[in-house]
């Protein structure tokens, strides 16, 4: 799929109802995510909600992925496999999850602390959900892609931390992965100009130290080369005039955590 397919106001709309089932999602798994739960578990509360929802689950069996969610700790940068692995104080878990409703689809990722995390650690998350919320302010009519990777860089590299530069965000629609390719770093004034009708996901990965990664043999998870934690913010947003219309939302994860 090389062409950039624009999006008509209904299906904007369409794939904001499958985005916001996304965000619903994802608190389900903060009301049973903590110490001594497994990944597998957190993996299995997403499929039976989503599923329960009138959705699919658009990463099970996506070119062959086993599980709903995409759940990566510590060190994993992406695609991390839900596994009987009980979570530690000290964790941080990366959890990204997809949905089909309505032939249209959602995708949006969130790391989570579980217990006590290192002061480092937080700062690292806090950075990385920064750079997410400046990039989208970059996605507007008129700018172009590499305004939005540039905004991620220049922040996170002011951090002194390390931007994955072999993964990248994407447009979303009826596929999960569509045209064009969102980086996170890029140059003022580059890449692909924003119209009006474009969906995209944004998904800053970034790492505590070095950039680089390592694509293990399992074919998905990604770790970073100095096992240095990484963290992951996905939203997927809609370019419009003016400011980024946010189809995904945080807001559902925030509530659930505020009450824990």
């Amino acid at each position: 799929m090389s062409k950039i397919i624009l999006k008509s106001a209904e299906e904007i709309e369409l794939i904001r109802i499958s985005s916001q089932l996304v965000a619903k999602t994802h608190a389900e798994v903060v009301k049973v995510i903590g110490e001594g739960v497994t990944t597998k578990h957190l993996n299995k509360v997403a499929e039976e909600f989503i599923r329960d929802n009138g959705a699919i689950p658009a990463f099970l069996n996506y070119n062959g992925f086993p599980y709903t969610l995409c759940i990566s700790l510590n060190d994993q940068v992406v695609h991390g496999f839900p596994s009987d692995y009980e979570l530690r104080s000290g964790d941080i878990v990366s959890v990204d999850c997809g949905v089909i409703k309505d032939k249209y689809f959602g995708d949006s990722a969130y790391t989570f602390m579980i217990g006590e995390v290192a002061e480092e650690t937080k700062q690292l998350l806090k950075v990385t959900q920064e750079c997410l919320d400046l990039a989208i302010e970059q996605a507007v009519v008129g700018n172009r892609i590499g305004d939005i990777g540039y905004a991620c860089q220049v922040h996170a590299e002011k951090h002194g931390y390390g931007v994955v530069k072999e993964l990248v965000g994407h447009g979303v629609g009826k596929m999960l992965h569509e045209k064009p390719e969102v980086p996170n770093y890029g140059r003022r004034g580059s890449g692909t100009k924003l119209t009006e009708g474009m969906v995209i996901a944004i998904e800053p990965m970034i790492n505590a130290g070095r950039a680089g990664v390592k694509f293990w043999d399992d074919g998905w998870t990604v770790s970073t080369v100095d096992k240095k934690p990484s963290a992951h913010f996905e939203h997927t947003v809609a370019i419009k005039k003016g400011k980024a219309d946010i189809l995904s939302t945080f807001s559902f994860i925030e509530e659930v955590l505020n009450k824990k």
